[in-house]
């Protein structure tokens, strides 16, 4: 129960920050192309209990790299353009994550760089926040990655949407009402484990390199 307890304590903030930024990322995107309806209905706020899906909290701490967040709701019908509008709105979550991602990294490099990780005498402090820092970098890859899929209702499928032409884009987009059942199907079939997960850990070597 204490290891538990101390796993949810390292990867609480940094899944907080991955799926805050990541809805906000969607609603301000949406905001800025027509769509007020994330902001009238309050979901523009780094309040992240606006955007957690208890489900999808749940599979970051047991995964420790993929899971979800409640999607922002949109409106393509108040975009200008409703077809790219959709896809440079669901483009901007997985970019958000990306640069969280690097920006970790980046961060993570630098702290290796003095003293401070070797020091014994602030390892309580030091330790911890290594592993948030190393997490941060590990969740915002998987989240962008896993939404990367282009798998309807992920921001990949409405993408994959955006780029097709109008009438394939249409057939595409009926694959939506079984898109939650075509993940399932995915995950028990261990394709996240043999296909996602060496993305992510190759992604994630590359921006910490080969010494973390």
């Amino acid at each position: 129960m204490e290891q538990i307890i101390q796993k949810i304590a390292i990867l609480a903030f940094p899944i907080l920050l991955a799926v805050t930024l990541h809805e906000l990322a969607h609603g301000w995107v949406a905001d800025k192309l027509g769509d007020p309806t994330a902001r009238l209905l309050g979901r523009l706020t780094l309040n992240p209990i606006k955007h957690l899906d208890p489900v999808g909290t749940l599979a970051f701490i047991i995964t420790g790299m993929i899971g979800w967040a409640r999607p922002v709701p949109v409106n393509p019908l108040n975009l200008k353009d409703h077809r790219k509008g959709m896809m440079w709105v669901a483009m901007a979550g997985p970019v958000t994550n990306f640069f969280i991602a690097a920006i970790s990294a980046i961060i993570l490099r630098l702290i290796y760089k003095t003293s401070l990780p070797f020091d014994a005498s602030i390892s309580f402090i030091m330790t911890p926040l290594i592993l948030m820092i190393h997490y941060s970098v590990i969740i915002n890859i998987g989240l962008a990655v896993f939404n990367f899929l282009p798998i309807p209702p992920l921001d990949g499928g409405r993408i994959m949407a955006g780029l097709l032409p109008h009438g394939m884009a249409e057939a595409y987009s009926r694959i939506e009402p079984y898109g939650f059942i075509i993940l399932v199907v995915l995950i028990f079939t261990d394709f996240i484990r043999l296909v996602v997960s060496p993305i992510v850990l190759s992604l994630v070597r590359l921006l910490l390199g080969g010494s973390f």
